[in-house]
């Protein structure tokens, strides 16, 4: 399978989770594949256990993704994928959110993701393709997440726009928006594997399709939206979610 082959692909957050399985699964279909990350241990093991290259760099710094576009750009020319998927997760209502909170998301999710796509633009390759990872939460309305769904609110808002301009390059810019999805971090949060299961057990029940997504799911939308597949798609938002955002 090589329908990327001789394909440049940029991802961000690429050390872990959605980021580490689009990797894999981008080089499995033949690209080229950078990954970037903030800790340069995490994403030079994780390049190391993939075959990629890693370049460290901290989404939230423009400096930081200025300093990755000119060194993308030396060592590789022009790109053709652009995987925006670094982004952190927080709770809290309107009246418990702090600056810190805000600022923080904000700052990775939609100021980090946004000049991203912008300081990349110049060496995107015409007829490339631009994916950011948002989230399902960005149409739906739960209480305590107003910070995280509007920073991916934000998200498919520029993306659509992105889309109406870069159309004349044929750079195709697209969103997928994953629900619940099992990753590492679902056992990294300090609790035994029994009361995670627990957890899962409860979410799944409430998804029509009764499953969770995994990272492979939403690594192989990614690669779709990768290739000439679809090539006549563009300005999308894909939501993956079990069927979460129809209840």
């Amino acid at each position: 399978m090589d329908n990327l082959k001789n394909k440049v692909a940029v991802i961000t957050g690429g050390n872990s989770g959605i980021g580490y399985a689009t990797a894999k699964q981008l080089k499995e279909q033949g690209a080229t594949v950078i990954i970037t990350g903030r800790r340069k241990e995490a994403i030079e093991t994780a390049a190391s256990q993939l075959g990629v290259t890693a370049i460290v760099a901290d989404q939230s710094n423009v400096a930081d993704t200025e300093n990755l576009v000119a060194k993308v750009k030396q060592d590789f020319g022009q790109v053709d994928i652009l995987f925006i998927n670094a982004g952190i997760a927080g709770l809290g209502t309107v009246e418990q959110a702090t600056e810190a909170l805000f600022d923080n998301i904000m700052n990775i999710n939609f100021r980090g993701a946004y000049f991203t796509l912008s300081k990349f633009i110049p060496i995107l390759k015409d007829g490339g393709s631009v994916v950011f990872l948002s989230s399902n939460t960005a149409s739906m309305s739960g209480a305590g997440s107003s910070i995280y769904s509007s920073s991916k609110a934000a998200i498919n808002s520029v993306m659509r726009i992105a889309a109406l301009e870069l159309a004349p390059r044929k750079i195709r810019v697209n969103s997928v928006s994953p629900g619940p999805t099992e990753t590492e971090v679902m056992n990294k949060v300090g609790l035994d594997k029994e009361t995670v299961k627990t957890i899962m057990d409860v979410v799944v029940d409430k998804l029509p399709l009764k499953q969770m997504g995994t990272t492979e799911d939403v690594a192989k939308m990614v690669s779709h939206l990768s290739s000439d597949a679809s090539k006549f798609i563009t300005g999308a938002d894909f939501i993956m979610d079990g069927g979460m955002v129809l209840l």
